[in-house]
């Protein structure tokens, strides 16, 4: 009998992988195109910010507040946040771009969310990886990366993204205004999450009130991940994952217990 039920609970496991795999390649070939410009695209859109970044401020005169390298100081702080940025856009639209699939019975709204989920995270890791290695390589920068570090920081810039995102999805649903508000109060978010400048660079009282954006937590963490004399003491991972987490608690039950309604009248 119990091994009938363990048959019987590798059988769902398979299904419900299978599921999300079907999932992700749908995603994949609907978000990209089925072309190589379409992911060749995901990889630009963050070196363009960064080469502009480089050059804007090499043409003013500035330099970079850690390290000799404008690209790999802009990287660090571009990347964490495109990761965000990215994270919350997609898993505010996961369940209205999975309209069709979810009317299937094998198929329901946490298949679609963990499959956003993984093929945005690996994407995102491709990403980073080719780019800081692609900087580090073309101006043979000598650094030594803390692996661990970096990874932390990507997780934390994925749980935001992740918590935020699902809350989103369930608010924009039920409030039409609520995604044309998001917009307007994230915008300035780009100037105040320390991509082009350090946290310690801030002048006080301002950096007080600056601690309580997140995203300066994950660029800082990122940071000290690749940069090894950066010390970033302001970091406070708790923060960021207790915020990852309230959203994300908050976004899981109200889409749970409204999915019907998100579905059929979002």
């Amino acid at each position: 009998m119990e091994q009938a039920h363990d048959h019987a609970a590798a059988r769902r496991r398979f299904r419900a992988a299978r599921t999300i795999v079907a999932l992700m390649l749908r995603d994949l070939s609907t978000s990209h195109g089925r072309t190589a410009l379409g992911y060749l695209w995901e990889l630009l859109n963050p070196i363009l910010a960064i080469a502009v970044l480089t050059v804007l401020f090499q043409l003013l005169g500035r330099h970079p507040d850690i390290g000799t390298s404008f690209a790999l100081f802009y990287a660090t702080g571009v990347l964490p946040f495109h990761v965000f940025t990215g994270m919350s856009a997609k898993m505010s639209t996961v369940l209205i771009g999975s309209r069709s699939l979810l009317a299937y019975p094998g198929v329901t709204y946490m298949d679609a969310i963990i499959a956003r989920l993984l093929l945005s995270a690996l994407t995102d890791i491709v990403i980073i990886g080719a780019v800081v290695a692609g900087i580090i390589l073309y101006e043979r920068i000598d650094t030594i990366i803390d692996f661990p570090v970096v990874l932390d920081a990507f997780t934390m810039a994925v749980a935001l993204g992740l918590g935020i995102g699902l809350s989103n999805s369930f608010l924009m649903a039920v409030s039409p205004t609520w995604g044309r508000a998001w917009t307007l109060v994230t915008r300035p978010l780009f100037l105040l999450s320390c991509i082009f400048y350090t946290f310690d660079s801030v002048p006080l009282p301002f950096r007080d009130w600056l601690w309580f954006n997140p995203l300066i937590h994950v660029i800082g963490l990122m940071r000290r991940g690749i940069y090894s004399t950066y010390d970033a003491a302001y970091v406070t991972p708790l923060y960021v994952y207790s915020i990852a987490l309230a959203t994300l608690v908050f976004g899981l039950a109200m889409l749970r217990r409204y999915t019907s309604f998100i579905l059929h009248d979002g």
